[in-house]
């Protein structure tokens, strides 16, 4: 058998084993070197990996069901779909460093396109016309930028984003909230093969055959936003799958952004309360999205994302003990304000203080929320 699909099967056996959730899978392939030989470990090695217990050790030292494996292989053969697991070079860099990235998913469309500098694009599905018209014109400006657009293949603003990628030539992924074979809403198909064909992606971590239940959605969302430089909130009343993915967007360390709203209209509250409570970047055009992000200049005078970005280096700067241990803390990953002070042991108003140099010196950079993280 060829060593990639050994592989799949590996990772596919462990997606399907009771107790084995992202989380645990993805500290376990830190943690083996070859994905192949999980299933070779003692339980004593498999007690070392963060998150593993003495039940979920035993779980997957008992696993047998390898025929259910290769079910789940022809059926994904058969549909048309190819699976990609965090173990393969084609998972997109920017979803793996979340907390809880998926253990594999089922993609149709070119992998490449997941890896791509990009925005999320969400809103409700009960759209105004001015949520319409905000979703159209920025869309259709990130397009022109060169920035992929994530969405949900959802209804209203979901759909308008893919569509208006489309019409600017621009790749566009969406991502499911139900099995690849059964698309939701099934009178988007149309558009689900218009983004395929036309170099995107249509991609799902559930299942073959897994229904669209109301509560995959906001699971699905953790992904739109994974995949993305930031999100951008164009329409959203004060609950709904829009507000959970710019508070994942938070989470992931994104830039997340929202179109302010006129005080009466009701569809548009969730985008107001984002704006208010500093969580997210007034929008009023794309220069206030393009501002946050990597960009540089075309010869034709117009920005376009950078796919790679070099960053200055902290280690060669003249830096006092605390700025130094901020800059160690952060080289690790990024930090809320009071997680920081809690991991170094330094009050806040210390902390502001050697921040407020480290920014002006621009090596450290202030987000949403006051999330620190270096530059």
């Amino acid at each position: 058998m060829q060593k990639n699909k050994k592989k799949l099967r590996v990772l596919l056996a462990l997606s399907i084993i009771p107790g084995f959730g992202c989380r645990r899978v993805s500290n376990l392939l830190k943690h083996i070197e070859d994905p192949e030989e999980i299933f070779s470990l003692s339980k004593r090695k498999l007690r070392t990996v963060d998150g593993i217990g003495e039940a979920s050790a035993l779980s997957l030292l008992s696993f047998d069901d390898w025929d259910k494996v290769d079910h789940i292989l022809a059926a994904t053969e058969k549909s048309g779909s190819k699976i990609i697991t965090l173990a393969d070079p084609e998972y997109p860099t920017l979803l793996k460093q979340i907390y809880d990235p998926p253990v594999l998913f089922w993609i149709k469309g070119d992998p490449e396109a997941l890896s791509k500098p990009g925005m999320a694009v969400v809103g409700t599905r009960n759209t105004s016309a001015y949520g319409r018209k905000m979703a159209e014109k920025l869309t259709g400006e990130l397009a022109d930028l060169g920035l992929c657009i994530f969405s949900g293949l959802a209804y209203g603003i979901d759909s308008i984003a893919h569509k208006t990628a489309l019409e600017h030539k621009a790749l566009t992924v969406a991502v499911l909230g139900s099995g690849i074979d059964n698309l939701y809403p099934k009178k988007n198909a149309p558009l689900a093969n218009n983004i395929v064909k036309n170099g995107g992606a249509v991609l799902t971590e559930f299942p073959l055959g897994t229904n669209p239940d109301a509560g995959n959605f906001p699971v699905r969302n953790r992904i739109v936003s994974g995949m993305s430089l930031g999100v951008l909130v164009v329409e959203s009343g004060i609950k709904g799958g829009s507000m959970i993915t710019a508070d994942l967007g938070l989470d992931q360390n994104r830039e997340v952004f929202a179109v302010p709203h006129p005080l009466g209209n009701p569809s548009g509250t969730g985008c107001n309360y984002l704006i208010k409570r500093g969580a997210a970047k007034l929008v009023q055009t794309v220069d206030d999205i393009i501002v946050e992000l990597p960009v540089e200049h075309s010869e034709d005078g117009h920005k376009r994302v950078e796919e790679d970005t070099e960053k200055p280096n902290w280690r060669e700067e003249d830096l006092d003990e605390k700025a130094l241990k901020i800059c160690e803390a952060l080289d690790e990953q990024a930090y809320q304000i009071d997680d920081l002070s809690e991991e170094l042991g330094i009050n806040t108003s210390q902390l502001l203080v050697t921040l407020l140099q480290l920014e002006m010196d621009d090596l450290v950079q202030q987000r949403a929320g006051k999330i620190f993280e270096l530059k």
